[in-house]
Parts: C-alpha cells; sequence; structure tokens
C-alpha cells in the first residue's frame, strides 16, 4: 500500500521534526510540549509500521508481533495526545510570558 508508505514516512518525519525542536527549546514547559507531539508521532510511525506488515506478510508470526506493534504504537499516540493537551495551555502561558520579558 503505497499511501500508507507514505504516511509512515510522514509521521517518521515529525518525529525527527519535533525530536531536533525539543532539543533547541530552552522553556521547561515547552520542551514538554514538543516531547509529547514528538511521542504522538513515534506511535502513529510504530502502529502504521505494524498495520503495514500485514499486507506484506501473512505468518502468524507476522500477526502476533504485528498486534504488539499496533497496541503499542496507538498506546504511544494517545499517552501523547493526553499530554499535549496538557502541556497545551501551559506552553500559551510561558510563551505569553516570555514576549513580556521582551
Amino acid at each position: 500500500m503505497p499511501a500508507l508508505v507514505i504516511f509512515i514516512i510522514f509521521s517518521f518525519s515529525f518525529y525527527v521534526y519535533y525530536k531536533i525542536r525539543y532539543v533547541r527549546a530552552r522553556r521547561p514547559i515547552e520542551r514538554q510540549f514538543f516531547s509529547a507531539k514528538s511521542s504522538m508521532a513515534l506511535g502513529l510511525f510504530v502502529a502504521l509500521f505494524g498495520i503495514n506488515q500485514l499486507f506484506l506478510y501473512s505468518t502468524t508470526v507476522t500477526y502476533i508481533v504485528s498486534a504488539i506493534f499496533i497496541a503499542l504504537g496507538f498506546g504511544s499516540a494517545w499517552a501523547g495526545y493526553r499530554a499535549y493537551r496538557h502541556y497545551l495551555p501551559q506552553a500559551v502561558k510561558e510563551a505569553e510570558e516570555a514576549a513580556k520579558r521582551l
């Protein structure tokens, strides 16, 4: 499935992008915010990779490993989304305070 491969590449690209933003961020809440976004992207990457394996191979081992990847991936994406929702208002407030100081 070429469309699935494109989504896998995009999710991995977003993971790398947000990890770079995480490393470059100076404010602590902003770092947590980017960490949550990168967690969502990595979770989607792992889940989509597991789904892609279901289309490529049809063995029992593939089904088991794919199920583990899908569960871990969507679990990580969900945890990242919850962290994102938690840190978003705090990151906005932190950015506004930093803008006032300048």
